[in-house]
């Protein structure tokens, strides 16, 4: 049994040899951006980079055409590492996960030395459509993840946060349905279908003040007719529900609807509310995994006293909440040094490559692959 210490300088030295190629994955992914169940170019580079490195790889696992399954070892103990390579539309890398992807094949390779030692298995998924389309949930329903004894990703953030607290979320695509007239000549013969997103927002902003804390409502209209001089015929919208738990997110969802049928009912429209995946749950955490991943985050530099209100990525919403509530899981978030630049910016893209960035792969590949081997021998 290799000691801790030659563990830890095994580890550290895959990690820095990889550390270019690692480097030049997360560019690329990072200068060819691509939408949700769309990310063919990312899945085959990933595919592409493990293979090279002696995984097995499955492409278009489980039939989601974007969707990777890599395997190296036949241990009876099996880690794995969760790679997201969507983006955001008009922002492109503006949430790193390029770096996600980074990191999770830079850990899967330091691991992938221990396999014989410790009867692993390691395992890297590459899950499609993070960013609202819920791709970890579908694989779920068709069987991945199950059985493993650990799964982890790292996320990029302003700040080092380590446990994910994440919103349970509800994604909805509103739609009315109205009656179009020439907005002078005929306006008594149409049914404004905008007029009803107007009531529903009025409806919730003011739904608002009564809602728990810790809850959230938020959305756009995405569509809110053709001309001015028309009466808008059709309206859409996209919408999230967020609370602190499933079961909490169901009741307020119903809160929320009856805001929208209030537009549908004072306009005359005709109301359409479509989940667009299924809820995000909220995050169960393995406690001592994460206490593992902190000290060997620690160890490489990490500092975890950045101020509250600089930290709270990690009530962002993932599906990986899904995956925490069927195996043990952890999701810590690696920082940038960047606030107030923060995910979702223009800025924050910009800051998903070069120095900081290229750090946060190496530091969160190697805590990565340290946590997973402390896990083990535990």
């Amino acid at each position: 049994m290799v000691s801790p210490a030659r563990r830890r300088a095994k580890v550290l030295g895959t990690v820095a040899a990889e550390h270019q190629d690692l480097v030049q994955l997360s560019e690329t992914l990072h200068a060819n951006p691509e939408l949700g169940w769309q990310e063919h170019r990312a899945a085959a580079w990933t595919a592409e980079y493990l293979e090279r490195r002696g995984f097995e790889v499955e492409r278009e696992y489980l039939g989601f055409p974007t969707a990777i399954r890599a395997v190296l070892g036949k241990g009876t103990r099996r880690i794995g590492l969760m790679a997201e390579y969507d983006a955001l539309p008009g922002l492109g890398h503006a949430c790193g996960h390029n770096i996600i992807t980074a990191i999770a094949c830079g850990a899967a390779l330091a691991l992938a030395e221990f396999t014989a030692e410790h009867d692993l298995t390691v395992e890297v998924y590459g899950t499609p459509a993070e960013e609202g389309g819920g791709g970890k949930i579908e694989l779920l329903k068709k069987g991945a993840f199950l059985g493993l004894d650990l799964a982890m990703m790292a996320h990029p953030s302003p700040v080092d946060s380590a446990e994910a607290r994440p919103y349970a979320v509800a994604h909805s695509h509103v739609e009315y349905r109205g009656k179009s007239a020439h907005a002078a000549a005929y306006p008594d013969q149409g049914v404004n279908a905008n007029d009803a997103f107007i009531i529903a927002q009025v409806a919730l902003g003011l739904l608002r003040q009564q809602l728990p804390a810790g809850t959230r409502i938020h959305g756009i209209q995405t569509r809110g007719g053709e001309a001015p001089n028309a009466i808008p015929e059709k309206t859409e919208g996209r919408w999230y529900v967020r609370a602190e738990s499933l079961a909490q997110l169901e009741k307020l969802e119903e809160r929320v609807q009856r805001c929208f049928e209030a537009g549908a009912l004072a306009s005359g429209s005709e109301l359409s509310i479509t989940p667009e995946s299924e809820p995000y749950s909220e995050f169960r955490t393995d406690l001592r995994a994460l206490e593992l991943y902190v000290l060997n985050a620690e160890s490489l530099g990490r500092d975890f006293n950045a101020p509250p209100e600089q930290a709270t990525m990690n009530r962002a919403s993932t599906d990986m909440g899904n995956v925490s509530q069927v195996v043990p899981a952890i999701h810590p978030y690696i920082g940038l040094g960047c606030f107030p630049a923060a995910n979702h910016q223009p800025e924050f893209a910009a800051h998903c490559i070069g120095e900081a960035a290229n750090r946060a792969i190496y530091d969160g590949a190697a805590a990565l692959a340290l946590t997973a081997l402390d896990y083990l021998a535990e």
